[in-house]
């Protein structure tokens, strides 16, 4: 029986529409769109929250709501700047649960921040070895894809580890960037492309560990951002785990700006993980 990780609905009610994410794997509920009266649309999201046994609810708020929001009780989490076709869309959170508004590592999260920060941004990419190859991918390479990530992740927020699930992102319009060594993948990258907005998440990074001292996650998110720009697609965006010192600093090197936090987000390895959110304007 496989689990079913999320679901997307377009949700029409008299009052208000909203586009959401029920993420039945990490227990929360998540607006990506909304219009309408915001009242009655958090209504619905508490009421469907507390039936699905969901823990927390994220909505990306456009600026001009920010301020209902706050007085519904809800947290001002971050900013992804540029979401809405330049504008940006704020995430506001609320917690139903004690248990999932603590995190017990923020403190040590703000210590590898703030040495993350003091790394100079734009460093120089070390040279890619000879023998491996950079190189967009296809839906033949699916299989070899989720092999890496289930290499790589144990537990992860969606299934990368089914070559059926990774072969239909590609399809939907997801961009994958591999890198190759002695013809097999160790190192990928994807940019989940929002067609309506013209934004971009960079995610589902991984390389396995052997490979991990090359620097080449540099040059996939280069190749991504080329990717993107030739679409005319300039916020790009990621969430990396705010324990992992390499990701983060991967992505400050790469000038993204760091936007805010997202405590106890979605459930990775063995827990409920604090997720970093970075921005960068591609137009620049």
């Amino acid at each position: 029986m496989k689990t079913t990780y999320y679901e997307n609905r377009k949700i029409k009610e008299t009052h208000f529409i909203a586009d959401i994410c029920f993420d039945y794997y990490s227990e929360r509920l998540r607006a990506d769109d909304y219009r309408g009266n915001v009242t009655l649309f958090a209504e619905w999201l508490e009421e469907e929250s507390q039936k699905n046994n969901f823990h927390k609810i994220i909505v990306k708020s456009k600026v001009d709501d920010v301020s209902y929001w706050q007085e519904l009780g809800y947290v001002n989490e971050g900013e992804f700047k540029g979401y809405f076709n330049g504008g940006s869309a704020f995430a506001m959170c609320k917690y139903l649960k004690k248990e999932r508004r603590n995190s017990e590592y923020w403190v040590d999260e703000d210590r590898i921040l703030s040495d993350v920060i003091k790394i100079p941004k734009g460093a120089t990419n070390l040279p890619l070895p000879s023998n491996y190859l950079l190189r967009m991918a296809d839906i033949q390479d699916a299989m070899s894809l989720a092999e890496l990530y289930g290499e790589v992740f144990e537990v992860y927020p969606t299934p990368m580890n089914d070559a059926e699930y990774v072969r239909k992102m590609i399809e939907s319009g997801t961009l994958f960037c591999v890198i190759e060594h002695e013809k097999r993948i160790i190192s990928a990258a994807s940019a989940d492309v929002n067609e309506t907005y013209n934004n971009a998440e960079i995610t589902d990074c991984a390389t396995t560990p052997e490979h991990r001292k090359f620097g080449l996650m540099k040059h996939l998110i280069d190749q991504l951002e080329k990717e993107l720009f030739q679409r005319n697609i300039y916020c790009s965006y990621s969430i990396a785990r705010a324990l992992s010192f390499g990701m983060n600093a991967v992505f400050h090197q790469k000038s993204y700006v760091y936007k805010g936090r997202l405590a106890n987000n979605c459930k990775i390895f063995d827990k409920y993980e604090d997720m970093n959110i970075w921005v960068k304007d591609l137009s620049v």
